[in-house]
């Protein structure tokens, strides 16, 4: 299917906007480099989500330079056509093909770019790059304005300010358009179905990496090029670890197992996470303190809706998490007093969201000027209470090793949220009912 590029197109021609808001001056927009796995084996290539978000190009070895003034332009640089390399490696387009394909204004050989700056750098007020993401990168814009200093005497003036166009861009992308929108709804569609599956093959006995191979197996299926991030699929004790990736035990008869996996589509994040009985059943601990998080993650959706500080989501689901604490026997006390002290974060260690887009944590500030930022439509983000209980003095042994996290991806509408990932079972009647299916 054809790229549309409209949608990258207009938002070049709002960074070229904003830069000429600031002032005007050179934005550079590396691409990310390939690397080496080991001896001459590359990792899978995944371009740089800032370059994707403005070009739409997925090659190595390419920059992106836009230049504000009085006549504004978009250049690529690229790798030159190779038949030769492309009979080992792929297609590839070529400055030429390249400029049309993407609707630049020039496209240029990667070769070039170096002689290339010096000149783009000259008479301009301030450069934007991504300033400390990678020295290589700080060095190389360095010698180029230092070319272009040394050239003072000819009557040339250099730029005089280096500025982070990272900044600039992440106000963009907090704000997703209609084709990222779109994008990450079929991203969400793919990853509930590949949690549905999950739930339809999990069984005692059974390894979690067979389950994390059925999830691989529909994100595939369905078009995605990868998932999103290292999937977590963790039975029993395992789902009190955040972070566990290991995948490599078996899951035993009364084991929760706890599923954070979501795919990648066309550059796009998906997020989601399921907590459920590997034999399909939820005894009562495991029933008591799912539903505990269930109704932690209602209240913080509640909260999401323009005007809304990013913050009221978490405030919610905390508050509504350590009341349940105490109605558990986890902890003793007064609401206040458990959310005064924080004993809360024994069970509840984390944030109960993050921005969701191109990266699966993405860019932007959460904050501005020291207050929590305001949500307003076009915000994606995630909803993502959790509960993990640790064998600990005090904590009464039913609920040891039960870890629940409840994620799904929200998009802030005109009047209030979207859950784009809704089609993935989340009570326990629902869960309960697929996995019957098995």
């Amino acid at each position: 299917m054809p790229l549309d590029i409209a949608p990258f197109q207009a938002r070049r021609a709002r960074l070229l906007q904003t830069l000429q808001a600031a002032g005007g001056g050179v934005a550079i927009i590396p691409t990310a480099p390939e690397r080496i796995r080991n001896r001459d084996t590359h990792y899978g290539y995944r371009f740089d989500s800032y370059f994707y978000y403005l070009t739409g190009f997925r090659e190595p070895d390419a920059v992106l330079v836009l230049v504000a003034g009085d006549t504004p332009r978009s250049i690529l640089f690229c790798r030159t056509k190779d038949l030769e390399r492309e009979i080992w490696d792929g297609y590839r387009f070529g400055p030429e093909a390249a400029r049309e394909a993407f609707g630049f204004d020039e496209a240029r050989p990667i070769a070039e770019l170096d002689a290339q700056l010096a000149l783009l750098f000259a008479n301009q007020p301030a450069i934007f790059h991504s300033v400390g993401y990678e020295p290589a990168w700080d060095t190389r814009v360095t010698e180029a304005l230092n070319q272009v200093r040394a050239q003072a005497r000819t009557g040339c003036h250099s730029p005089s300010q280096i500025r982070d166009v990272r900044s600039l861009i992440d106000e963009m992308r907090l704000i997703k358009d209609a084709a990222e929108i779109a994008t990450m709804r079929r991203a969400a569609e793919i990853s509930a179905g590949a949690h549905r599956r999950a739930m339809r093959t999990a069984r005692p006995d059974a390894w979690e990496y067979e389950v994390e191979a059925e999830l691989i197996h529909e994100f595939r299926r369905h078009g995605s090029q990868a998932p999103a991030y290292g999937s977590i699929v963790a039975s029993g004790a395992n789902a009190c670890v955040l972070h566990y990736v290991e995948n490599d035990c078996r899951m035993q008869d009364g084991d929760l197992l706890l599923i954070d996996a979501g795919c990648e589509l066309d550059g796009y994040a998906s997020d989601i996470t399921r907590s459920f009985p590997v034999n399909g059943r939820f005894s009562g601990p495991q029933k008591a303190a799912y539903e505990l998080v269930l109704a932690a993650q209602a209240a913080a959706i509640a909260e999401i809706r323009p005007g809304a500080d990013w913050n009221a989501g978490h405030d919610a689901a905390t508050r509504v998490l350590a009341q349940g604490f105490i109605d558990l026997g986890l902890l003793e006390g007064s609401l206040d007093g458990v959310l005064e002290s924080g004993s809360y974060r024994q069970f509840y260690m984390h944030r109960t969201g993050h921005w969701l887009g191109l990266d699966v944590h993405d860019a932007g500030e959460y904050k501005i000027a020291g207050n929590w930022r305001p949500l307003v439509a076009g915000n994606m983000l995630t909803v993502e209470p959790g509960c993990y209980i640790r064998p600990a003095d005090g904590v009464p042994e039913v609920f040891w090793n039960i870890g629940i996290r409840i994620e799904d991806d929200a998009l802030v509408t005109d009047s209030g949220c979207d859950i784009i990932t809704i089609a993935t079972p989340k009570s326990v009647a629902d869960i309960e009912a697929v996995m019957a299916e098995r």
